[in-house]
């Protein structure tokens, strides 16, 4: 590109001084010539009146005086009289190089006043050859001009060029630079763009990877314990099948769990919230986590209202509960307790421990992104709140010692509320 507008440049500016040069030439060949001719003939005027006026006053005339009057001047005066004048002065050029002028009066004198070509036609060519240098210093300046307006134009393409190639390695960030040149800052702007929207792109796609594995480590754990007692329980038939049961349950959540992140990886869905009846929720919770529970030698309690329904999405309460759970398990201690009740804008489930709870430093960032205190992932109480809020509630921390966090829940008579929310942030 750079060498198209060089040479383009280049082509317009010959074709400039062309057009601009010759008539300039032709224009100042003919001025000189005809000032030339002018000279002469002015010179030859004024010399005759100065021979009439020395015939009247019978004065002689002088060649060397007029040698030196008029230098470079070839002079020859004849005049009509007793006896007639015939007078030449200085030296006859050639003739083919002689240019001449006359004049004559009513008195027969006659003046004829010559000169050299060569003269004149020099003095054309400095004319000339000044013309040719002023168009070679106008070229020199279009070349310089152009290179100039190249590199302006070319080393931003270039620029673009590379932005764009970093693009498509997966390298997105905006680059924020800009020319000076309207066309090109706007694709700047559109890759700047672009590069902001490829970056929110990847970073939805580590956030989902990121919660999928943190996310589906619950309900697989909960269905390898199924297994697990499945396995223990072999010999009691009666038991296999309950097991069995919970396992299918399980495998379900899982599936569920996968559409939730698939959405929010969508970022973007539909809230279709129902009333859900908690106690069917809370006591297949319990089926799950008790054996669990049990295992490291502790209890799960429920307590509170019963009967109680909220505005949800069973699969997105399960999992608020779920994670609520398995942090008790993990960083907890003693018994674990859920209770549940009413207050006068929502529906209150609050799961409470008798572990050390959470530290006042840590207290303020337990629900941030990659926050734990106790070497978790830091991703399960943040998810849990999203899960919250994409049902219209929230969750919150109530008490960091002993730890109490508390689940608020829509009231049925909200049920009417369905709205577009995002995913986990």
């Amino acid at each position: 590109m750079r060498r198209r507008l060089l040479s383009s440049t280049l082509l317009v500016a010959v074709i400039g001084v062309l057009l601009l040069g010759i008539p300039l030439g032709v224009a100042v060949n003919r001025l000189i010539e005809e000032e030339a001719t002018q000279e002469l003939s002015s010179q030859a005027k004024s010399l005759l009146g100065e021979v009439e006026y020395a015939r009247i006053q019978d004065q002689p005339v002088d060649s060397e005086q007029l040698k030196r009057k008029y230098p470079d001047r070839y002079i020859q005066i004849y005049a009509k009289g007793t006896p007639p004048l015939v007078l030449t002065a200085g030296n006859e050029p050639s003739e083919n190089s002689k240019m001449t002028q006359d004049a004559q009066s009513e008195n027969g004198v006659y003046i004829a006043v010559s000169r050299d070509r060569t003269q004149v036609e020099h003095e054309v060519r400095a004319w000339l050859l000044l013309i040719l240098a002023l168009a070679a210093a106008a070229l020199a300046v279009a070349v310089g001009l152009a290179i100039v307006q190249s590199r302006r134009l070319t080393l931003p393409l270039v620029d673009l060029a590379m932005i764009a190639e970093r693009l498509g390695s997966g390298d997105a960030r905006p680059s924020k630079h800009r020319y000076g040149i309207q066309e090109l800052d706007r694709v700047a702007e559109v890759l700047d763009r672009s590069a902001t929207r490829i970056s929110d792109l990847l970073a939805r796609e580590r956030e989902f990877a990121t919660d999928a594995s943190h996310q589906l480590r619950t309900p697989l754990t909960g269905l390898t314990m199924r297994l697990e007692e499945i396995v223990a329980a072999a010999h009691e038939p009666g038991i296999v099948k309950e097991e069995g049961e919970a396992a299918i349950v399980q495998a379900e959540r899982l599936t569920a769990v996968i559409d939730e992140l698939l959405s929010a990886a969508r970022r973007q869905r539909q809230a279709q919230t129902e009333a859900v009846e908690l106690d069917d929720l809370l006591d297949q919770q319990f089926i799950e986590w008790g054996p669990a529970f049990r295992r490291v030698g502790r209890q799960l309690s429920l307590s509170g209202a019963r009967g109680l329904k909220a505005v949800g999405t069973s699969g997105g309460i399960s999992q608020v509960i779920s994670t609520l759970l398995e942090n008790s398990l993990e960083h907890g201690g003693g018994t674990v307790t859920v209770t549940t009740s009413e207050k006068e804008r929502s529906i209150v489930v609050e799961v409470a421990d008798e572990g050390q709870g959470i530290s006042g430093d840590l207290a303020p960032r337990v629900f941030e992104r990659n926050v734990s205190g106790a070497g978790g992932t830091g991703l399960g109480l943040t998810l849990a709140r999203a899960l919250a809020a994409a049902d219209g509630g929230r969750l919150e921390l109530v008490r960091p010692r002993p730890a109490v966090f508390a689940l608020f829940l829509r009231q049925v008579g909200d049920i009417g509320r369905n709205r577009v929310v995002s995913g986990p942030a």
